[in-house]
């Protein structure tokens, strides 16, 4: 065989090798990309980042889907507020206002959490850390509070955090906001660029969640885009540090339900 058959002969049998290769990680209905990586896993539930490296590793399910063990409901005497119905926990506002806290780990400090929401109609709802009862008795609990509502409620609760915190400053962190809180509990906002908009929210559908919590920084994402984030440079004693961590109920007539509810306890 000469030099320009056996060139020739290479060459269909490299075109012949891509193209099995391809058929191989890019089949109708995966999720691989270029490299073949699986980008999804069975509930279509993101599980690589963009660099391949696995995402979910680390995390816990702490919804069973079935029941509402290893959740407790306050104050005292508010259970029926909350239910599970077709896989998802519903909390349902006339029935009472208040907490769903998670019982599995009720002193939690450095954390990642993930989990879907749904309001089928308007409401208030998000996610409280660092969750503890509240010396003051201003408020039941102090905690940083992740703010969650429907599309249309305003950048002070949708994709905002909120300061649960009498006795010191309840800084502004809305939605867009990176907020940095010096020392002196001096606030310092800047615009978060590229970050969470109204067109990025799913209206009366679901919507995905990440809170990451990590010593004195604090970030809200929703559906992968950054809401709003706080670095608070404060003397110890004045930050919260870990406790209970809360699924919330704040208007009386409204519901909102939550899925797929998984959490990675950093410390």
């Amino acid at each position: 065989m000469n030099r320009s058959a056996r060139f020739l002969l290479h060459r269909a049998t490299l075109i012949a090798f891509v193209l099995t290769a391809t058929s191989l990680t890019c089949r109708p209905g995966s999720a691989a990309d270029e490299h073949g990586i699986q980008s999804k896993d069975e509930h279509g539930i993101q599980s690589k980042d963009e660099h391949g490296i696995d995402s979910q590793a680390g995390f816990e399910s702490i919804f069973d889907g079935k029941t509402l063990q290893g959740w407790e409901a306050t104050p005292v005497g508010t259970d029926d507020a909350w239910q599970v119905i077709d896989g998802t926990i519903v909390g349902t506002g006339r029935k009472a206002r208040g907490y769903l806290n998670y019982a599995g780990n009720k002193n939690i400090a450095d954390l990642e959490m993930k989990f879907s929401y749904r309001f089928p109609g308007k409401g208030n709802s998000g996610v409280s850390i660092r969750a503890i009862p509240d010396p003051t008795k201003k408020r039941d609990f102090q905690s940083y509070h992740a703010d969650l509502g429907q599309l249309g409620i305003g950048k002070q609760v949708l994709g905002a955090w909120d300061f649960h915190t009498p006795g010191r400053k309840e800084h502004r962190c809305f939605r867009g906001d990176r907020l940095v809180i010096d020392v002196n509990d001096q606030p310092q906002i800047t615009s978060i660029k590229n970050g969470l908009q109204d067109s990025d929210i799913r209206p009366r559908a679901w919507n995905d969640v990440h809170i990451i919590a990590r010593d004195n920084h604090f970030q809200l994402y929703i559906n992968d885009k950054l809401a709003s984030e706080f670095t608070e440079h404060l003397p110890n004693e004045k930050r919260l540090k870990r406790g209970l961590l809360q699924l919330q109920l704040h208007d009386p007539d409204m519901v909102v339900e939550f899925k797929d509810i998984r959490l990675k306890v950093l410390k």
